[in-house]
């Protein structure tokens, strides 16, 4: 019919790729999609940011964001479902922080590219994310064009460093890793990692249990063989090694 797209019937909105807010799909509905849409993930844990992400993203013919996850966990569960071919993810979440979460799903998945937005312009997190397996790094002050520029380079297959964060790399060849197993000190496994992330943010061990849902008596021996594996025996020389190495925002 003259005037509308082949495929789309006048009057009734076409179902496009399934928008998951906090793990519930929502499908999209618009007048077509590009036969080479790159499906994207948005891991924030603020809502706004997230949706207005979403609207923004979603005007654009080659995007189709598929769903948008609040924690490191939830992103984690989504990539395996949905199967996207970009991740946008902050670095500071609630439970995981962008390079475990990076460093997990490269694992897993290993086609998918993780681009991530962050308001952290330190060199441990920069350097972090790209020794986890992401592809790119930009900072949240920037404009929404050069976001839709880095997730368009990123899905190429280049690596893409937004303003305010090239000088991190000046004169270093910055490859993303293959996102095999793999830590930043090479010998902390995933569990300790995470325990050191509560106890680096001031948390007992009674409330780091609770959270991982294990007992008291494991976070002790997690804690003390943290201790050995780092040369480090005091919550302060921890917290130090932590925010070094990006395991935590503090």
């Amino acid at each position: 019919m003259p005037g509308h797209k082949q495929g789309i019937i006048p009057g009734r909105p076409t179902i496009l790729w399934p928008v998951v807010l906090g793990g519930i799909r929502h499908p999209r509905r618009d007048g077509g999609c590009h036969p080479m849409t790159i499906k994207v993930l948005i891991v924030d844990d603020h809502k706004i940011m997230a949706q207005g992400l979403v609207s923004l993203a979603n005007g654009r013919k080659d995007l189709a964001v598929v769903g948008i996850a609040e924690s490191g966990c939830e992103a984690i569960r989504l990539a395996e479902e949905l199967i996207p071919d970009i991740i946008v993810t902050g670095v500071s979440l609630p439970d995981l922080n962008g390079i475990d979460i990076t460093r997990r799903i490269r694992a897993k998945l290993p086609e998918i590219r993780i681009l991530a937005l962050s308001v952290h312009n330190r060199r441990e997190f920069v350097e972090g994310m790209f020794r986890s397996g992401a592809s790119g790094y930009l900072l949240k002050k920037c404009a929404f064009s050069e976001l839709i520029k880095a997730i368009r380079e990123v899905h190429s297959g280049r690596i893409y460093l937004g303003r305010g964060v090239v000088n991190y790399t000046a004169g270093k060849s910055v490859k993303p890793s293959s996102g095999r197993r793999q830590t930043l000190d090479g010998s902390l496994s995933e569990r300790e990692r995470e325990v050191l992330r509560l106890i680096s943010e001031g948390r007992r061990n009674v409330e780091i249990a609770e959270l991982l849902g294990i007992s008291p008596h494991t976070i002790v021996r997690h804690r003390q063989s943290i201790m050995n594996k780092l040369n480090r025996h005091s919550v302060a020389g921890l917290t130090r090694y932590a925010i070094r190495e990006g395991i935590t925002a503090l």
